[in-house]
């Protein structure tokens, strides 16, 4: 039996209707690369997972999964907001009450400790991480090991209100163009929702990368020590937050929003641009969520920053837990939970077991190119594997959290009107005393 658990609700999940039949092959089910004779059967694996219509995809389908193996699994489900603390729980109370976990990819390496490495079961079972996306493939990695897969991960896309703007930007000079012409004709509509709060989760990082990338800066040099006070680096963080400081075609309450609080201004209509993952893009125009249209929202690449484009990509990858008493049955669940078949089917099929999913999310090439998946929404595979040609992910060090909320802090306060030379240098300074702290640095 398969069950789901949403914080401290518990509710046992209907049987799925998608049930292929498997066969054997090279001793192993065929279909998934799975042993066969359920060597694991009665095991139960928990599972903890970030809440969203993409994981309850993959669980209303996990019968067959226990039909192959009869291995049962158990399914606990977090928000995203609160999903840090439990993971950093669940390291400290080493107890493996979760077999297989999930994660943001940055929160990997401080946790790299207790989760298991899988190369060797990956050559044994005859798996690439090739068949993702670099930046993605980077996400699931730490120190040139694979900690799992990236079954959650985003490109960025600008997403646009179609029916005020004709010609989307390309780049962020257009942006403000288009901005202050919407200010003109308008007025009650914000041109542009971004998000500098300092939430905690580093979202007002998310869109200060691709300045900082394109503008030739990086966030690290190759001694390891802070680079983002450079000059360039520097005038790439002027260019971020003066869209609200200077150019003023932000939403006015750019400074306080978090990535949902841009993301319900764009969808009741009180802005009219924004940048964001591309998984938002079913919500934008979901009745029950949201006051606009399909025919309204529109999307296309991030815009470009000095006449170049590099974006910032992210995932969330599952994981076993090395403190699992049951890894090897969690390795079986791993592979039947990647397969891309499974990531195909989970993007077009729009209700499982009686339930409807919306999920637009794949990660694997061969789906980010298929014409069926693009066909069921709208294309928007093809403009994100377009856009990951050019992505990079968060530097993948143990001493990143910590780093991150400093620039992070920055940044917000820099929004907020404070002098962004003075700010990005005292945060690169504090940066190079954490490192130093760490070894790092010498």
């Amino acid at each position: 039996m398969r069950k789901r658990t949403f914080l401290a609700s518990v509710a046992v999940a209907a049987a799925t209707a998608f049930m292929p039949v498997a066969t054997f092959a090279d001793g192993h089910l065929e279909k998934y690369n799975l042993l066969p004779g359920k060597p694991f059967e009665g095991t139960k694996l928990n599972i903890l997972s970030v809440v969203t219509p993409q994981f309850d995809g993959l669980m209303l389908r996990d019968e067959e999964f226990t039909e192959m193996t009869g291995i049962e699994t158990e399914w606990t489900f977090i928000p995203f907001g609160s999903l840090q603390e439990k993971i950093n729980a669940e390291g400290i109370a080493a107890n493996g009450t979760f077999d297989v976990v999930n994660y943001l990819d940055s929160w990997g390496p401080p946790n790299a400790h207790w989760l298991k490495r899988i190369d060797e079961l990956m050559e044994r079972d005859g798996i690439s991480m090739d068949r993702y996306p670099a930046a993605f493939a980077r996400s699931a990695q730490f120190e040139g090991e694979t900690l799992g897969f990236p079954l959650r991960a985003h490109p960025q896309l600008m997403f646009y209100r179609k029916d005020l703007i004709p010609e989307p930007p390309t780049s962020w000079e257009d942006v403000v163009r288009i901005g202050k012409e919407l200010k003109e004709s308008n007025p009650d509509i914000a041109p542009l929702a971004l998000y500098y709060n300092n939430d905690g989760n580093r979202q007002n990082l998310f869109i200060w990368i691709n300045f900082l990338w394109a503008a030739g800066a990086d966030i690290f040099n190759d001694d390891g020590s802070a680079a983002w006070a450079s000059e360039a680096g520097i005038q790439a963080t002027k260019d971020y937050v003066a869209l609200h400081t200077e150019h003023g075609v932000t939403n006015p309450n750019s400074v306080a929003f978090n990535e949902q609080d841009a993301r319900q201004s764009f969808m009741q209509g009180n802005s009219a641009m924004m940048p964001v993952w591309w998984w938002a893009y079913s919500g934008f125009y979901n009745p029950d969520s949201s006051t606009l249209t399909k025919d309204q929202v529109g999307f296309t690449g991030m815009p470009s920053y000095k006449g170049e484009t590099k974006t910032y990509a992210i995932s969330m990858p599952f994981s076993i837990s090395d403190y699992s008493k049951n890894q090897d049955a969690a390795w079986e669940f791993l592979k039947w939970l990647s397969n891309p078949e499974m990531d195909k089917a989970n993007a077009i099929q729009r209700e499982v077991a009686g339930k409807k999913i919306v999920n637009n999310v794949v990660t694997h090439i061969s789906s980010l190119q298929d014409p069926d998946v693009n066909a069921a929404n709208d294309g928007i595979q093809a403009a994100a594997w377009d856009s990951l040609k050019q992505s990079d992910i968060m530097p993948q060090i143990a001493e990143w959290p910590e780093i991150g909320d400093i620039l992070s802090a920055a940044i917000a306060e820099a929004a907020s009107g404070g002098d962004v030379a003075e700010l990005m240098t005292a945060a690169a300074e504090r940066a190079d005393k954490v490192l130093k702290r760490a070894g790092v640095l010498k």
